[in-house]
């Protein structure tokens, strides 16, 4: 089987921005991707990682706030309430957080690695993070979140440590 090895994407790259893929059919290559997906995000310190930040364009996820691995595939949240507001960093946007309004519980369905149908409910930080990485699913990033001038702000930041910066708008 052959086996490539995956980097996480920063902010700039075109594929950030694509709508994932749902996967049709499950195979031992997206078994393969989800753990090192998991690699990735725990040397990165972070609590989640969607394909698309690690160069897949396809609807799958990563999760761990520290009570567990979640590893979802085709992940879709089916009901939300409530509301928080949370500073949140990106994997894919070393070094920047963002205060982000969220919904505080949210119901998760999505399927397991073997294809076995899920519904999860969370809250609070696990929804958050939940919430996160499905919209990494959908092209959207925490900078979309942002004023007009917070992204400036941000621009300039990722391009003194190196990072390509995305059109403002």
């Amino acid at each position: 089987m052959e086996r490539t090895v995956l980097q996480i994407k920063t902010y700039g790259d075109p594929g950030l921005r694509k709508r994932s893929l749902l996967v049709k059919e499950i195979m031992p290559r997206h078994r393969n991707i989800l753990s090192q997906m998991a690699r990735l995000m725990y040397e990165g310190n972070g609590v989640g990682l969607a394909a698309p930040q690690a160069g897949v364009n396809e609807a799958m996820i990563v999760v761990d706030i520290g009570s567990g691995l979640y590893r979802l595939i085709n992940p879709k949240i089916t009901s939300s309430s409530g509301s928080q507001i949370n500073q949140e960093g990106c994997l894919s946007l070393p070094g920047v957080c963002i205060k982000v309004k969220r919904a505080e519980k949210v119901r998760v369905k999505a399927q397991d690695e073997y294809g076995k149908p899920l519904n999860i409910e969370a809250q609070g930080l696990l929804a958050c993070v939940f919430q996160h990485e499905i919209d990494h699913l959908k092209g959207k990033l925490i900078v979309d979140y942002a004023s007009v001038l917070e992204r400036i702000k941000i621009n300039k930041a990722l391009k003194e440590i190196g990072v390509q910066s995305c059109k403002l708008i």
